[in-house]
């Protein structure tokens, strides 16, 4: 019963959360700028608290050739999270810590709804001119358009995944 309680009130508490929604067709200037889909910018400013400025992480994405865009809170609270599990002072967790840091930068919007890609990562990932964000609940992925296009699952796998993740079996082991 505490369960069932539990979901429900996180499931409350997550409708109450702005999240990033869809994937959107962008394109870079040259000087790296992208300006952030109207819909993203609106879940930032719901979560602005009074703040002049919009401060974001973003990073390369440690599975994909794409790029991670985190408003700042919600990387201050991945990392919370991240620390609760890591031991500084065992090699492999510093290591790992550095490695997941590495490729990572904090930038702001300008004053027109901009984001500039560091040259750095863009290049690590591939974006020049046509870029595709892609709303993924916190967080926002940044991708070479091309290479988007190129990752997309067949239905049927996505289908197969959705099942093999979400069902649970029950006590008699069916599905």
């Amino acid at each position: 019963m505490v369960n069932k309680f539990y979901n429900f009130t996180a499931t409350i508490c997550n409708r109450c959360m702005p999240t990033f929604k869809g994937d959107f067709s962008c394109k870079a200037d040259a000087k790296g700028r992208v300006l952030l889909p109207a819909q993203f910018k609106r879940v930032l400013d719901e979560s602005r608290n009074g703040e002049d400025e919009i401060h974001l992480v973003i990073k390369k994405d440690i599975f994909e050739e794409c790029l991670l865009l985190y408003p700042l809170d919600e990387w201050e609270s991945l990392m919370d999270d991240l620390r609760s599990h890591i031991n500084p002072y065992d090699r492999q967790h510093a290591r790992f810590l550095r490695e997941f840091q590495r490729n990572t930068a904090e930038i702001t919007l300008d004053q027109f709804g901009r984001l500039i890609v560091p040259k750095r990562l863009a290049q690590l990932v591939g974006i020049e001119r046509d870029v595709t964000m892609l709303g993924v609940d916190k967080h926002v992925e940044i991708w070479n358009s091309q290479r988007y296009d190129e990752s997309a699952m067949p239905l049927d796998e996505v289908g197969e995944m959705a099942q093999s993740i979400l069902c649970k079996p029950n006590a008699e082991g069916a599905r």
